[in-house]
């Protein structure tokens, strides 16, 4: 039995992702770049009480991963999270979540690019930021173009640096916090002793979810990187269950421990707190390190935005939403035109960013700022839909099942419409919503367009049935 979604024709995905591959790529999913640096704004926005917030933003992941983990059970035939939409709400669902999914995401190919090669000209002054960027982007263009194995390797050695650095410097900021290293002893008193716990108030934790949840998403790539697994749906629901685990220790024990080192009001926004942190504890080169382990975080966080962009147009062309040459595979089983199409936006973009206006970019960048949000919450509502629709048919459960439902799936909806609110509210994150409503729009209509050109056609679900 063979998903359209897996194939077009005899275009099949590799099935060459081990357990362990999968395993690096949900926790570098979860962590990126925006852990090293964004985090210095959440810190900023709410002092000490900073991993409250991304406590909360945790939970909120942790819901929307075990709403995919029931929905991949329930419908093991699926292989992509976008394509749950599709099953839930029909095609023009499966149409706007997987272009707009696609749309944020190869985006970032030439953010991550343009910082790569930032961090790389501390190294080497004498490059310019654009032949460093193209550089990068061929790279990872050919790694990704190897086979879909390549790419989980590069990730699993990425994301092993990412944790082993993130684990190292929790037993040292640890240590010192405890005052075992700290030659004043311990120094837990910097959670109050600066203005208090929360010295802007609460409402400012409530606020800082927003930023925060931005930089906690990714979770959800694993999804697409079982799809080219031996069993995707159980690999899917062993990561909904495991990440509460790794949001507590890479997120909230991490940013725990530098408010408990460093007081909050030396943090810098655009700075690292993790560098300060490392450097209040006088740890010889902690700048070099911690540039190096961003440069890391910078290229997992490029190479996985080169695999989830392909696999997600591949997915589209396999629905007929996209040009059909783009589920052609080469011999390794990778869709080498899907790739091909990220690598020439990522081009186009750090050239955009580089040699024109910088409005331009950043009006781009913008409106992709919201559309992650869009995406979690029309996921949601399908797996409410979802749900109803089994339990009115009297199917059985499947194993992993959300909780506390529909009370736990409604509060996940709301949290998400209010961070949309926050975002509509604040004069800094104005644009992004504003410019992310427009593309959303976009999308919509370009559905719109492509129904009127090729007549209706079978319901998603209805296909789902036949497969």
């Amino acid at each position: 039995m063979t998903s359209a979604v897996e194939s077009a024709g005899d275009h099949l995905l590799s099935r060459s992702l081990k357990a362990r591959h999968l395993t690096m790529i949900s926790i570098g999913g979860i962590i990126g770049a925006g852990l090293f640096v964004s985090s210095s704004t959440a810190i900023i926005a709410c002092g000490p009480a900073a991993f409250i917030s991304y406590g909360i933003t945790g939970l909120l992941i942790l819901l929307i991963m075990r709403m995919l983990g029931e929905m991949a059970t329930a419908l093991p035939q699926v292989r992509s999270f976008t394509e749950f939409a599709r099953a839930g709400l029909g095609d023009w669902a499966g149409f706007v979540v997987g272009w707009l999914y696609w749309y944020f995401w190869v985006l970032v190919v030439p953010v991550e690019a343009i910082a790569g090669a930032k961090i790389l000209q501390h190294w080497l002054p004498q490059i310019g930021q654009l032949p460093l960027g193209l550089g990068l982007m061929a790279v990872m263009t050919g790694v990704n173009l190897m086979s879909a194995r390549s790419y989980a390797e590069f990730e699993f050695w990425f994301a092993s640096i990412k944790v082993a650095a993130i684990i190292t410097f929790i037993v040292i900021a640890a240590s010192h916090a405890f005052g075992w290293t700290s030659g004043s002893g311990a120094t837990w008193s910097n959670l109050v002793a600066h203005g208090g716990f929360t010295p802007k108030g609460w409402i400012a934790v409530i606020a800082a979810v927003p930023t925060v949840f931005f930089a906690m998403t990714g979770a959800e790539i694993t999804t697409i990187a079982a799809a080219e697994s031996a069993q995707p749906g159980q690999a899917v629901a062993r990561m909904s269950s495991s990440v509460i685990l790794r949001i507590l220790i890479f997120y909230v024990g991490s940013i725990s421990l530098i408010v408990a080192v460093v007081p909050w009001d030396l943090v810098r926004s655009g700075e690292s707190p993790f560098t300060l942190a490392l450097n209040t504890m006088h740890i010889p080169l902690a700048g070099e390190i911690m540039s190096a382990i961003i440069l890391t975080a910078v290229l997992s966080c490029l190479n996985s935005a080169f695999y989830v962009s392909s696999r997600v147009l591949f997915v589209l062309a396999a629905r007929q939403d996209a040009p059909q040459a783009l589920v052609r595979v080469n011999a390794r089983r990778v869709p080498v035109y899907s790739v091909l199409i990220g690598s020439v936006a990522g081009v186009l973009g750090i050239i955009a960013a580089i040699e024109f206006p910088q409005q331009v970019f950043d009006f781009l960048v913008s409106s992709s700022g919201a559309l992650i949000v869009f995406v979690y919450m029309l996921i949601v509502v399908s797996q409410i839909v979802l749900r109803n629709q089994r339990e009115r048919a009297g199917e059985p459960r499947p194993a992993v099942q959300m909780w506390l439902y529909p009370w736990a799936s409604v509060a996940a909806l709301a949290a998400m419409a209010g961070v949309l609110i926050a975002m509509a509210v604040t004069p800094a994150l104005q644009q992004d919503f504003w410019a992310s409503c427009l593309t959303l729009v976009v999308a919509v209509a370009a559905y719109g367009l492509l129904r009127a050109l090729r007549g209706p056609r079978a319901d998603a679900r209805a296909q789902l049935n036949k497969i």
